[in-house]
């Protein structure tokens, strides 16, 4: 893939190619993403001609589209080989038309092994980089299941701020026993360390995972409402007082450095899922189809092998499933959500009453005639709110 300068953001939803590589060192106990633990090499020659198999899949259901965004995650995706990264954006580019200059970004773990990698990633065509840093304390990291101190993660930082035009890095917070100043001194630091992105979740209790089952026993005790709001109200705080305001309920950025593939999610753009447990959105004939793979990595690459796709569901979604889906989606935004596209797939407007409350109590707020956003108040029940609404 051609090397060129960023591609501004056009504000239009965009076709993103993801790719999932399923593959971790160690499972997190708070995490309840599809990945898995191999204890023996994983055949990467093998899953590489796979992922191509099943773009060719996908390249018949999208049709001739030019892609502006392409997003390797996981797993952790930084425990491919540069070769295997390489094959992967050749075999996208063979496929779909791919102008230069669009964001390709790659996850990447902090560990001193996968950051040596950096250089490869690079030359194959990755240009932005995205940290599962997570704390900066070495006490949390290890409560946190990471693999990596805060060395590593400070390493691994300066080392993408030196090879990639741009990077981000993620942080959880709401930790057990964490106090609003303890995450304040931690963000602030973190702000130091950022170019113009950082991606801040509040820790959630995932069912399946073993930190459930801590919590269902009384032996890990998250923050309460009020303490989680007062954490995100800070967090808001701190992150625009250094000039990196949210732009997604838990996404910060300088204007111009959002990331362009999770837009295409939250503006419910068309993208397509490659991979074991990845899930895509292609529009066709009006109608979106949604996709999704086997979820185990073998079971995944026999089926493609034998079928030429991991696919084992895909659902037709109507007017109105999609008019909900875009609600969903946008009001997480803070640029908000389009009306007249609203409009346009739901066949209906907004019922005036409910709109009204959510108006008068202050989470919802008008952007002249043609876009709705949830107000900071309304963040913090953003489901409650597209409930509401979409009822």
């Amino acid at each position: 893939m051609t090397d060129a300068p960023l591609l501004p953001d056009t504000g239009e939803p965009g076709f993103g190619l993801y790719v999932h590589w399923p593959f971790c060192a160690a499972k997190c106990p708070y995490c309840d993403f599809n990945s898995h633990v191999r204890h023996q090499p994983v055949d990467q020659d093998r899953f590489a001609a796979a992922f191509l198999t099943e773009m060719d899949a996908m390249r018949a259901l999208s049709g001739p589209r030019t892609v502006t965004s392409i997003f390797m995650g996981g797993g952790t995706p930084s425990l491919m080989e540069p070769a295997t990264v390489e094959a992967i954006l050749d075999g996208i580019a063979a496929r779909w038309h791919v102008p230069a200059g669009i964001e390709v970004t790659m996850e990447a773990n902090p560990s001193s092994v996968e950051a040596e990698r950096f250089r490869g990633y690079r030359a194959a065509g990755v240009n932005r980089v995205s940290l599962g840093v997570q704390a900066l304390n070495d006490r949390d990291l290890k409560f946190l299941g990471r693999l990596h101190d805060v060395a590593d993660a400070l390493k691994a930082i300066r080392l993408a701020r030196e090879i990639f035009p741009r990077m981000s890095f993620d942080l959880i917070y709401a930790r057990p026993g964490q106090t609003v100043e303890a995450w304040e001194a931690e963000l602030r630091e973190a702000v130091s360390y950022a170019v113009d992105h950082l991606s801040l979740y509040q820790l959630t209790i995932e069912e399946g995972t073993p930190f459930f089952g801590l919590h269902k026993a009384g032996k890990l005790v998250v923050p309460d409402g009020d303490q989680s709001a007062a954490l995100y109200e800070a967090t808001q705080e701190i992150t625009a007082g250094f000039g990196m305001p949210a732009y997604e309920v838990s996404n910060h950025a300088k204007p111009g450095a959002e990331s362009r593939h999770n837009l295409t999610y939250w503006r419910y753009g068309d993208y397509a899922g490659i991979g074991p447990g990845a899930h895509g959105r292609l529009t066709r004939g009006g109608m979106k189809l949604a996709t999704a793979t086997e979820r185990k990595p073998e079971a995944w690459l026999e089926q493609v092998e034998a079928t030429g796709h991991g696919m084992v569901d895909e659902e037709m979604l109507d007017r109105s499933e999609q008019a909900d889906e875009l609600l969903l989606m946008g009001l997480r935004l803070r640029e908000g959500v389009d009306l007249v596209r609203w409009r346009e797939l739901s066949g209906r407007d907004l019922d005036p009453a409910r709109e009204a409350f959510l108006l008068e109590h202050g989470f919802l707020e008008r952007l002249g005639n043609a876009r709705i956003r949830c107000t900071p108040s309304g963040m913090l029940i953003l489901d409650a709110v597209v409930a509401d609404l979409a009822s």
